[in-house]
């Protein structure tokens, strides 16, 4: 796929975007012409080829709530009446039900979301609108069906990709999120953003642990190559987050669709899909933005089925029964393997002692102790002293001594000092005329030892 001159040219960027995890992919949407709904379901190649229509079998994602953190998605889009029950704005920018689409990418919340929970609609009938819904719990027969169809859509809109009116950043915006999904009942959250830098902001620390804490589960697309994401970029290193990469249609790693790193989990597709846009219509496109709803889909199925299941044993289930490709055992390109939703609802898998992905409350202990990235700033004034608690000491106060005390006896010292020296060298001078005036007694040696001679000797 050719991609307009000026996606090669975009300068890659660590700031979160719509089209981040999406990348050049996501946002250079192959422009199609106006079609029946029903030959967008043929396109579909993944629910036979990578066993979604086989776990349908077992479950539809019923009674899950899924949060989509994107750029709003759509409600009123045919394929997605009715699953769309909820939602919140993070970015100050958009509507309080999550609902308008905004950012640079606006259209990208409704293309993850129809791949995720869509239901199709009803065919288009002389006495019937178009836009038609399913009756309640079934699947309509045109447009675009999800990975869990039965599944409920939270949606919660972020201005990603450009600068937001209302002045929050992504760092404020994505915590925000996280946090109220929670609060409202997700058990399975989708982030199709991602970054050009492995790192995130200490901001986003307290709401990934507490999702974590809170048996949800979290998954976030890759990124993409072709968008400068050559490395996985965060939220996708988050320790304890289902990291999806890009296959292409003969099921590889896709050379333009998938970044690599040892956080991902799982490989799903990325090349060929299809979504629905804001407005009713529907668009080609591309990205590990498309990769991480397929397998959202998945867990949301699992979800369904075993409501009391930890998030971690779902996890373990999605990457435990995927299929092994790359080098063997997990790598940096597939993770642990291709998805293969039939064998994640339908085998037998033995329970994970931890998660697989990791744990984010390990991460934190480690790499942020004594953390020093945010001093604490100096104060612009002196603080002024608090008021003395204690009561008076009892012990006196030492004072100097006076001059009375100190000239005294320092000269009583010195002149005995003096005294002794005199008398020292006095001794010293008697005796050495005394030595000289002997005749018994010979001259001192220039060695200057006396040689010492007994008087009584004679000579």
């Amino acid at each position: 796929m050719t991609l307009p001159r000026h996606w090669r040219r975009r300068t890659a960027s660590a700031a979160l975007a719509a089209m981040l995890a999406g990348g050049s992919l996501a946002g250079a949407l192959l422009a199609a012409p106006a079609a029946f709904a029903d030959s967008w379901r043929d396109k579909e190649y993944w629910l036979n080829e990578y066993g979604i229509s086989a776990a349908w079998q077992v479950s539809k994602g019923a009674g899950v709530k899924v949060a989509i953190i994107d750029s709003g998605v759509d409600g009123q889009h045919p394929d997605l009446k009715g699953a769309v029950v909820g939602g919140t704005d993070a970015s100050g920018s958009g509507d309080p039900n999550g609902q308008k689409s905004i950012g640079a990418k606006p259209e990208h919340g409704t293309l993850v979301a129809t791949l995720l929970a869509g239901r199709g609609h009803a065919p288009a009938s002389p006495s019937a609108s178009p836009s038609s819904p399913p009756p309640s719990g079934s699947v309509g027969p045109d447009g675009i069906v999800g990975v869990a169809p039965e599944a409920e859509i939270l949606s919660v809109s972020a201005w990603l990709g450009s600068p937001n009116p209302a002045g929050k950043t992504d760092q404020e915006q994505i915590p925000q999120a996280v946090r109220w999904a929670v609060d409202n009942g997700a058990k399975v959250i989708n982030i199709s953003l991602g970054s050009t830098s492995p790192d995130w902001p200490q901001s986003w620390d307290a709401a990934f642990l507490y999702a974590e804490q809170k048996d949800v589960v979290i998954v976030a697309a890759a990124g993409n190559r072709i968008a400068g994401n050559v490395q996985v970029g965060a939220p996708a290193t988050i320790p304890g987050v289902l990291t999806v990469a890009g296959l292409d249609r003969n099921r590889s790693a896709s050379v333009d669709a998938s970044s690599q790193g040892i956080s991902i989990g799982v490989s799903a597709p990325a090349e060929k899909l299809v979504g629905g846009l804001p407005g009713g219509s529907y668009e080609d496109w591309a990205g590990t933005s498309g990769s991480a709803p397929l397998v959202s889909g998945v867990a949301a199925l699992i979800r369904s089925k075993w409501p009391d299941m930890s998030a971690k044993q779902v996890i373990n289930r999605i990457v435990s029964t995927a299929e092994d490709a790359g080098a063997p055992g997990k790598d940096p390109i597939y993770g642990y393997g291709i998805l293969n939703a039939e064998a994640a609802l339908k085998a037998d898998v033995p329970e994970a002692k931890s998660n697989p992905v990791g744990s984010i409350v390990d991460w934190i202990r480690v790499h942020r102790r004594g953390d020093l990235s945010s001093p604490t700033p100096e104060p612009t004034s002196k603080p002024s002293s608090p008021a003395a608690t204690l009561a008076d000491p009892t012990v006196p106060v030492a004072k100097a001594p006076s001059q009375a005390d100190t000239a005294v006896p320092a000269a009583v010292v010195i002149g005995f000092g003096l005294l002794f020296v005199a008398i020292v060298a006095g001794a010293s001078v008697q005796l050495r005329r005394a030595y000289r005036s002997s005749p018994e007694l010979p001259q001192e040696p220039a060695t200057g030892v006396a040689d010492v001679v007994d008087p009584s000797t004679p000579k």
